[in-house]
């Protein structure tokens, strides 16, 4: 691709431990010949990044996080946008959304969208926004000012936590938007976006990063002190998650099984976590691994025997889509444990290719846990039918095709 072709994409912080999934697509389409240039609204807050992150060629460059801490910059910016017609367009579709969300958030948000038109990346003639919340924000912003069209990645968080009003807004000023999971896909279909602007895109997985264990998986029953069965989380320590509601199961298991727990991850509940499962008497059984770098979590998958995430959808709507951790522990024939919302069934069938169990029900995940605990057999028929459908039907590689696809369809309409 040509300079023509460079696409500016916006991100909320960049890079991020947790979403492993967004830097694979962006070296994915860096790998299939598009031009990038990451522009992202915060600094990274992470202490370790992934060796994916190391292997992405785009310059990043940083918005300012507060508009009060670069003060000189933005109203630089705003001074350099005056000429611009599309900065009074901007401003009244700002204050259209003023009035329906007067926050200081809202502000910054078209304070940044004016530091990214007044900064622009040479030979930027695209903007992609990898969220539909504040990323998609400042991407919808920035096209009004600078004229340049916009397209949008859509999640989880951002498509349940927005309000409708905005959601639609975003979805009829973009060329297209894709989702990852069908129930956000149906969900922003159901607002009245176009047929032609909405599209489903799994993440899907490098699998060349997570090649098949030729390793052989344990055959521990939870009957011998010495060789608990191993269960393995991988994820951000936030309510959405559900690890409340998995210590809460673990502590129902029977006093004679046993096993031994491990969270890979950060996040702000992880000390209150940690006095539950002293309260619940089974902080001995826990190990907290804290952030670990992709190589590290991989090496987890394999030495673990069972992989468990208790998503929930929390009071303010806010839910995963569909896991990445679950597609990655899938991939190395690793039975999950999971609940039925969201995306989670998409991937997971019960009793198929995985144990899936109604949310906020410790007494049921206990229960499946105890299962799979007791039975070597039942785990590794089910780790191995999650291997299968994984690789055959969510290699990351169709995804870029399709996003690949999506990109020059515009570009080549742009030039008839």
């Amino acid at each position: 691709m040509s300079n023509r072709s460079k696409i500016v994409v916006v991100l909320k912080g960049y890079p991020r431990l947790s979403e492993t999934f967004i830097a694979q697509e962006l070296l994915g389409l860096e790998k299939a010949g598009l031009d990038l240039v990451l522009v992202a609204l915060r600094r990274p807050t992470d202490k370790k990044r992934h060796p994916v992150h190391d292997e992405i060629r785009a310059p990043v460059y940083y918005l300012p996080e507060y508009l009060h801490h670069e003060p000189v910059r933005v109203l630089s910016a705003l001074v350099s946008c005056l000429p611009k017609l599309g900065l009074w367009r901007g401003l009244a579709s700002f204050a259209k959304d003023l009035l329906k969300d007067p926050t200081r958030n809202r502000v910054r948000r078209f304070g940044q969208a004016a530091v990214l038109a007044a900064e622009w990346p040479d030979g930027g003639q695209w903007i992609h926004a990898h969220f539909i919340h504040t990323p998609a924000s400042v991407a919808a912003y920035a096209s009004q000012i600078t004229g340049i069209a916009w397209t949008c990645s859509a999640h989880a968080k951002d498509i349940w936590t927005s309000p409708s009003w905005e959601l639609k807004g975003k979805l009829a000023s973009t060329r297209w938007t894709v989702t990852c999971t069908h129930t956000g896909f149906d969900h922003l279909r159901r607002l009245g976006a176009p047929t032609s602007r909405v599209h489903l895109s799994y993440h899907g997985l490098d699998l060349s990063r997570f090649s098949p264990f030729e390793g052989v998986r344990s055959r521990r029953d939870g009957s011998d002190r010495d060789e608990p069965v191993r269960i393995l989380s991988v994820g951000r320590a936030v309510e959405k998650k559900g690890y409340d509601i998995l210590l809460r199961a673990l502590s129902l298991l029977p006093s004679n099984l046993s096993w031994k727990f491990e969270h890979i991850g950060d996040g702000d509940s992880i000390k209150r976590l940690k006095g539950l499962s002293e309260e619940l008497g089974i902080a001995d059984r826990i190990d907290w691994k804290g952030a670990l770098d992709q190589k590290d979590v991989l090496a987890g998958y394999r030495d673990a025997d069972i992989f468990a995430l208790a998503c929930r959808i929390t009071s303010d709507g806010d839910r995963d889509g569909l896991p990445n951790v679950l597609v990655e522990a899938s991939s190395q024939g690793l039975v999950s444990i999971s609940t039925n919302i969201s995306g989670v069934p998409e991937l997971l069938i019960d009793g198929q290719n995985g144990l899936v169990v109604p949310p906020e029900d410790p007494k049921a995940l206990a229960a499946v846990l105890e299962t799979a605990i007791r039975d070597a057999d039942l785990r590794h028929r089910l780790g191995q039918a999650a291997e299968k459908r994984v690789r055959t039907e969510f290699d990351s590689s169709a995804s870029i095709r399709q996003l690949k696809s999506l990109f020059e369809t515009e570009w080549q309409a742009g030039k008839s």
